[in-house]
C-alpha cells in the first residue's frame, strides 16, 4: 500500500537515496529542507517543503504532519558553524517533531550514527544521542537506525574525504593509522529505511547498519586506491598529530565561513575513536561488505578526477583569495605609484586616483568573498568581471602594458581561467 513519506533532508547523501529508493516502492514523497536550489538533481515527482528545520516549533510540525505516515529523518550537521547548530538540529528539532507526534499513527524512522553516546567523545555524536532518547522517550512508533561509515555513488563529507586521500600522489600519507573503521553501503540504509515504512520492521526497534569486518583506516584508503584504477603507492609518510591537530583547527575556523570540511576536529576526533557497530543488532538482510560495496559501486574516469579536484579546489580557492587580498592592498598602500601610471597616460590626478582607490577595496572585497561560503561563486564570476575590466581598459587606455617584458596583462587570463573553475566547481552538492 502507497504511503505519504516525508524526508527531513530529503537532498542530502542518505536523504536523496532514501527518497528514490520510496519512489521505487510506489510511496509518495515530501521533500524538506531548506535549499531549493539543492533539490533539482532529484525527480519531479517529490513535493518540496522548503523549511529551516532548526527553526520549526511544534505547532510548524503539527501543519506540516497532516496526512503524513511515515517521516524519516536524514537531516544533520557535522559540526557547529556559520549555518549549523548540533544542538538544533540533532537534539531540539527531533524532540519537538517527536512531541508533536504524540497522539498520531505516524512512524518516525531516525537516521542515526553508530556509536552515539551521551558519552562520546563528539558533541556530533552527544547531540545525535539526545535527539535519539527524545524520540525514544515521546514518539509513539519509531525505528531507529544507525549506519557505520556510508559509501555511495555520490561523493559527499566523509565518502568524499576518502576518496581524495586515497588519490593523494606520491606517497601514501598516514594521519589516522590504527582507526578502526566499518562502512555499510547507501543502499542498504536506504532499503532499511524502506523495510521500516513499509512495516517489515517491528516498532522500537534499534539498529546499527553495518558490515560485519572492521577495517583499519590505512588498509580502507587502500583499498579506495586500488577500486580508484591508481597504482599502489611507493612510499609512505606518517602525519604527526600535531600536523593533523593544526590542519582541524584551520578547517574548523573555515567552518564558521560556511565551508563544511570534513577535515574538521570532529570528523577526525570521530574516526579515531572508530566507527564501528554491531551487525547482530540489524533483523534484516546483512550489509554489503566493503568487497561487495566496491564491486557496486562505479568507478570511472569522473571518480578519478573528482578525487583529485576535491584537495585542490580548497587551494584553488585559497590562492585566489591570497591574490586579490595582496592586489587590493598593495594597490592601496602604494596608491601614488599605481596612480602613476594613470597620470603618465593622460588622467588627472584626481581621475587616478579614485580608480587606484576603487580598483583596491573591490580587489579587497572580492578576495574576502571567496572565503566565505555563500559569496565564494559570486565573488569568482566577479574576478573574472573585474579582470575583463581591467584588460578591456589596458587595450583602450594602456595598450604598452601588453607589451611589458614583465608581462603583468597576460597574467590575467590564466587568472580568469583559476576563477573560473572555481566558480564551476563549488557546489555543496
Amino acid at each position: 500500500m502507497a504511503k505519504t513519506v516525508m524526508i527531513l533532508g530529503a537532498y542530502g547523501l542518505i536523504g536523496s537515496a532514501c527518497t528514490r529508493a520510496l519512489l521505487a516502492q510506489g510511496h509518495r514523497v515530501i521533500g524538506v529542507g531548506r535549499n531549493l536550489a539543492a533539490t533539482r538533481h532529484l525527480p519531479d515527482s517529490v513535493q518540496w517543503m522548503i523549511r529551516d528545520l532548526a527553526q520549526m516549533d511544534q505547532a510548524d510540525w503539527a501543519r506540516d504532519l497532516q496526512g503524513v505516515d511515515a517521516v524519516v529523518n536524514c537531516a544533520g550537521a557535522l559540526q557547529d558553524g556559520l549555518r549549523d547548530s548540533l544542538t538544533a538540529i540533532h537534539a531540539d528539532m527531533p524532540t519537538r517533531l517527536a512531541a508533536a507526534l504524540t497522539g498520531r499513527d505516524t512512524l518516525l524512522v531516525q537516521v542515526s550514527a553508530a556509536g552515539v553516546s551521551p558519552v562520546a567523545p563528539t558533541e556530533f555524536m552527544r547531540s545525535k544521542a539526545k535527539g535519539d532518547a527524545a524520540i525514544m522517550r515521546s514518539a509513539p512508533h519509531w525505528v531507529i537506525l544507525r549506519p557505520t561509515l556510508v559509501l555511495s555513488p555520490a561523493a559527499y563529507g566523509g565518502t568524499a574525504l576518502l576518496r581524495a586521500s586515497a588519490a593523494l600522489p606520491f606517497a601514501h600519507f598516514r594521519a589516522l593509522s590504527g582507526a578502526r573503521v566499518q562502512t555499510v553501503h547507501v543502499d542498504d540504509v536506504a532499503g532499511a529505511v524502506v523495510m521500516a515504512v513499509n512495516g517489515a520492521l517491528p516498532n522500537g526497534l534499534m539498529a546499527d547498519l553495518t558490515e560485519g569486518r572492521v577495517h583499519d583506516f590505512d588498509d580502507l584508503q587502500r583499498r579506495m586506491r586500488a577500486w580508484l584504477g591508481l597504482p599502489e603507492w611507493r612510499n609512505a609518510i606518517r602525519v604527526p598529530a600535531w600536523m593533523l591537530g593544526v590542519t582541524a583547527r584551520i578547517a574548523d575556523g573555515l567552518g564558521w565561513l560556511g565551508w563544511r570540511s570534513p577535515l574538521r576536529s570532529t570528523a577526525l576526533e570521530s574516526l579515531r575513536a572508530g566507527v564501528v557497530g554491531d551487525a547482530t543488532t540489524w533483523p534484516g538482510p546483512p550489509c554489503r561488505s566493503l568487497t561487495q560495496t566496491l564491486n557496486d559501486l562505479p568507478s570511472t574516469q569522473q571518480e578519478r578526477w573528482f578525487a583529485h579536484l576535491y584537495l585542490l579546489l580548497p587551494l584553488s580557492i585559497g590562492v585566489l583569495s591570497l591574490f586579490w587580498l595582496l592586489s587590493g592592498i598593495i594597490g592601496l598602500v602604494q596608491a601614488g605609484t599605481a596612480s602613476e601610471v594613470l597620470t603618465a597616460r593622460g588622467f588627472t590626478a584626481n581621475w587616478a586616483t579614485g580608480f587606484v582607490l576603487t580598483g583596491g577595496i573591490v580587489d579587497i572585497a572580492l578576495g574576502l568573498g571567496l572565503l566565505i561560503r555563500r559569496f565564494a561563486r559570486r565573488a569568482a564570476l566577479g574576478t573574472i568581471a573585474v579582470s575583463l575590466a581591467y584588460i578591456v581598459g589596458a587595450a583602450v587606455f594602456a595598450p604598452d602594458l601588453w607589451l611589458d617584458p614583465l608581462g603583468p596583462m597576460v597574467k590575467v587570463l590564466p587568472g580568469i581561467a583559476l576563477s573560473a573553475i572555481v566558480a564551476l566547481l563549488v557546489s555543496d552538492r
